[in-house]
């Protein structure tokens, strides 16, 4: 009980049932997206048929220039991303050392929620840890991608698989898999930037922290499963 009553001397009720739903959410979807895409049709899983047919396609050419470039441009974007997270995660932790000043500019905001010095560092803490993770995902998709990149330049040349008896489908599912595994790897680093919008949203109010919390996993649903790329995707008859 007394555990109890000083957690809830830090925070109102309604923070620890918003922080605790944000977090539940969260991990809750990404299982939940993970186990819906082996029955139905997803973003994701219809990239990853795409690149296990690209692969596929490699080991005919004669030439792998081009699935060289397309493996290096892919691999820009989680670059991009973590030198832009690096960026914010520097910004938050100076925000840490003015707490003060910051919490008087957020208190000038309408509606905003009036919290102790305390209360907003742990908000920024929470933030802070979101980048750190979606830094962490992002630096390793980048190392997968390069990966990939080994994979096609370790490749047999095109008639070497008629000659040897090499099997396409097996190296296509292997090189596939790697470069579907950094896609997903820059997707979760992604997912970390939605929610992190989520957490932005409880400097203002708890209530806002949570509408923004179902908000979001609204919006990624709706990406993941009934966007009109996958309709376009799914086709597999184009």
């Amino acid at each position: 009980m007394n555990t109890l009553s000083v957690l809830m001397n830090v925070l109102p009720l309604v923070d620890w049932l918003a922080l605790v739903l944000f977090v539940g959410m969260w991990a809750g979807y990404a299982w939940f997206a993970r186990r819906l895409a082996l029955t139905r049709p997803s973003v994701l899983a219809s990239t990853n048929r795409i690149r296990h047919q690209w692969m596929l396609q490699a080991t005919y050419r004669e030439v792998r220039v081009l699935d060289g470039v397309v493996v290096q441009n892919l691999s820009t974007s989680p670059s991009f991303f973590a030198s832009t997270t690096i960026l914010i995660i520097g910004g938050l932790v100076a925000v840490l050392g003015i707490t003060d000043k910051a919490t008087e500019l957020v208190r000038e905001i309408p509606f905003a929620a009036r919290t102790s010095n305390l209360v907003f560092d742990m908000k920024i803490l929470i933030l802070l840890a979101i980048f750190v993770y979606t830094f962490f995902r992002f630096t390793w998709s980048m190392r997968q991608y390069t990966f990939g990149a080994l994979m096609v330049a370790s490749a047999p040349e095109a008639k070497q698989f008629e000659a040897q008896g090499l099997s396409r489908d097996a190296f296509a599912d292997k090189a596939g898999r790697i470069v579907s595994l950094a896609a997903e790897t820059f997707n979760d680093g992604l997912r970390g930037y939605y929610f992190a919008f989520a957490a932005m949203a409880w400097f203002i109010s708890p209530w806002l922290f949570i509408v923004g919390t179902f908000t979001v996993v609204s919006v990624l649903y709706r990406r993941e499963f009934h966007s009109d790329v996958l309709a376009v995707m799914d086709d597999r008859g184009v």
